[in-house]
């Protein structure tokens, strides 16, 4: 539904940030990655997805559309939600998360909080091959 939003940064914090546009205030969650990339910004451009839930409609925001990207392919993942989607981005740039399913190191995903055995082994099962192609920055 939105591709994009730019807009005049207001109350940054390290999940969230609201994104001034014309007077209107979008309330945009970000990864500590995307934090990382606009903090020291007065304005950015974020690329959007809009998950929307029975209760909520909640609009995520990301510094670059690998990471979009990478979340989409994630909440295709059975058992994985935007919650857990956001913190997997949050401790792993989606460089690291391309490289880390691609050698099945399901060590490594157990390092992100909330991320137990069978779940890093489910990420890589349903995600092995079908992220987009990444080259390390």
């Amino acid at each position: 539904m939105f591709g994009y939003i730019s807009g005049k940064l207001v109350n940054i914090t390290p999940t969230q940030v609201y994104v001034d546009l014309n007077g209107l205030g979008y309330e945009v969650q970000i990864t500590l990655n995307t934090y990382d990339a606009i903090k020291d910004k007065a304005t950015a451009h974020f690329f959007t997805y809009l998950h929307i839930r029975e209760d909520a409609w909640t609009l995520f925001g990301f510094s670059t559309e690998l990471e979009k990207e990478t979340f989409k392919k994630l909440l295709s993942v059975s058992g994985i939600g935007a919650a857990t989607a956001r913190l997997l981005l949050s401790s792993l740039t989606p460089q690291e998360f391309s490289s880390i399913v691609q050698n099945s190191n399901s060590a490594a995903l157990q390092k992100v909080k909330g991320i137990g055995s069978k779940t890093a082994q489910r990420i890589i099962l349903e995600l092995k091959g079908k992220l987009p192609e990444t080259t390390e920055a």
